[in-house]
């Protein structure tokens, strides 16, 4: 174990200091970090929201709350006059795959659309007959996906072309958070990228997508490299930021790989959020690219792959805020597999990775009489893990090098239990990344390894090391046969 990354008091925290925000599905957060990637005692703050939801599938957020948000979290943060001008650097993280509509003066037309918003499902099945998928999908890295910006816009066009006429510009919510903040839409390669239009390969956009979409390249913010941040004016109630210089928005993806330590081939980053996702960095494009997969560009030479998931610590929030579950959870987690336990496929908003059914919703069999409430929860725990194993099952070939799983997010800290049923579920060990806010660390990194180069960085935080147990792995195999069977049979069609 290792706890090198402790906060650190602002008397004792190494220049230059950077102030990192992230920008989740469920707060806006940020606080400053000193040279060395630690969090400056103090100098955190976070402002809770959710998004709204639907049964037709809608998943949005208010991009002035948000904005808003980040204004009272720089002012707290900020506002402590003790950091003089020590502040040399401000950088942002979002949830990806986000969209807005923007008018001429920089105001939204639209909510924010955000990842998990499945309404164009209609328009993804479209534009399979339209399109060659896995064409498409060698060039840009990602599928034909409500997540993306294709069928959106389709379905934006069809459902509201009042506002599509009136779009100038279609932003991230990052981005529009930027130019509310400093007149500038600064979108990172990796946030460009998430949208389903940048070429992996090359970093320019898709033609063929962006006719698709029915737009053009101007509606869109160019992506700018994260090692070239811009000076900015600072807000005049803000004077710490006045030598700050202002990083272009990256995901949350990313950012959490880097803050977890998964920076190279080698770490494979399990992220276990309100959604969640199985991550590797690599050097270049993935070659293969298996098909259930994503390959985002996020520099000028690196891309990561993987898969997400929707719904990881939001159906553990779920089952605890609907079934009548015991006060203590981890026995039942700890627990032996059992064959009386439910087989839940946990897809309460839609899957991603690996089959990319949008429209799936949960499914759970093997209920009875006699299944009780921890039961169920412990059948959701399994479901996410499988989930987790069927995007490592199609990584493996395309990155054999992997050595190590961290697991890093709310549900790992919350319930670390349920990182041994993950180990089992994938059979190989799972280390637990005990920093709270990785992301938000990764992000300060970004910009430190811009702003302090040279300077050593503080080990992250880890926790037990989950070994599989052998028995529990057979149990979890035949176990996953039965989930994809239902899966076949139930949603693929």
């Amino acid at each position: 174990m290792s706890s090198i990354d402790e906060d650190v008091a602002l008397q004792a925290a190494l220049d230059p200091l950077v102030l990192a925000l992230d920008i989740g599905s469920t707060a806006t957060r940020g606080g400053v970090h000193d040279a060395s990637g630690r969090r400056v005692r103090g100098l955190q703050h976070k402002v809770p929201h959710a998004f709204t939801v639907a049964p037709d599938g809608t998943s949005v957020i208010d991009p002035d709350q948000v904005a808003a948000e980040v204004g009272q979290v720089l002012d707290a943060v900020a506002g402590d006059r003790r950091l003089g001008t020590r502040i040399a650097g401000v950088a942002m993280d979002t949830f990806a795959a986000s969209l807005i509509a923007v008018d001429a003066s920089g105001r939204a037309l639209t909510p924010c659309l955000t990842y998990a918003d499945s309404r164009s499902a209609a328009h993804v099945t479209a534009l399979r007959q339209e399109l060659d998928e896995h064409a498409v999908q060698q060039r840009t890295g990602t599928r034909l996906h409500t997540s993306y910006h294709v069928p959106r816009l389709r379905w934006l066009a069809a459902t509201r072309p009042d506002v599509v006429a009136r779009t100038v510009s279609w932003w991230s919510l990052g981005e529009y958070v930027w130019a509310r903040l400093i007149g500038r839409p600064l979108a990172g390669t990796s946030t460009v990228a998430w949208t389903g239009l940048l070429d992996r390969r090359t970093g320019e956009l898709d033609a063929e997508l962006l006719a698709a979409a029915g737009v053009h390249p101007g509606q869109l913010s160019p992506p700018c490299d994260i090692t070239r941040p811009l000076p900015a004016p600072a807000p005049p109630r803000r004077p710490t930021l006045a030598r700050a210089a202002w990083f272009p928005v990256i995901t949350d993806g990313l950012a959490s790989n880097i803050g977890s330590g998964a920076t190279d081939a080698t770490v494979l980053t399990a992220a276990t959020a309100t959604s969640g996702a199985l991550r590797v960095l690599l050097d270049g494009p993935a070659d293969p690219l298996p098909f259930g997969l994503w390959n985002y560009r996020v520099d000028g030479g690196r891309t990561l792959l993987g898969g997400a998931i929707n719904d990881v610590g939001r159906a553990i929030s779920w089952a605890q805020s609907t079934l009548r579950l015991s006060p203590a959870l981890d026995p039942v987690l700890t627990a032996a597999p059992s064959d009386a336990t439910p087989l839940v496929l946990p897809y309460l908003t839609g899957e991603r990775a690996p089959g990319w059914v949008g429209s799936a919703r949960a499914v759970l069999g093997g209920v009875s009489a006699a299944t009780d409430a921890d039961a169920l929860f412990r059948g959701i725990v399994e479901g996410v893990a499988m989930t987790y194993a069927r995007v490592a099952d199609e990584l493996h070939p395309a990155a054999p090098q992997v050595l190590e799983v961290a697991a890093a997010g709310r549900v790992s800290n919350d319930q670390p239990a349920w990182l041994q049923v993950l180990a089992d579920v994938l059979g190989r060990p799972v280390t637990h990344v005990t920093r709270r806010r990785a992301t938000q660390r990764g992000t300060a990194l970004l910009a430190l390894d811009v702003l302090a180069p040279d300077v050593p960085r503080a080990a992250r935080a880890t926790g037990a090391t989950y070994e599989p147990r052998p028995a529990h792995v057979e149990h979890y195999a035949q176990r996953r046969e039965r989930f994809a069977t239902v899966y076949d049979t139930l949603l693929r069609t």
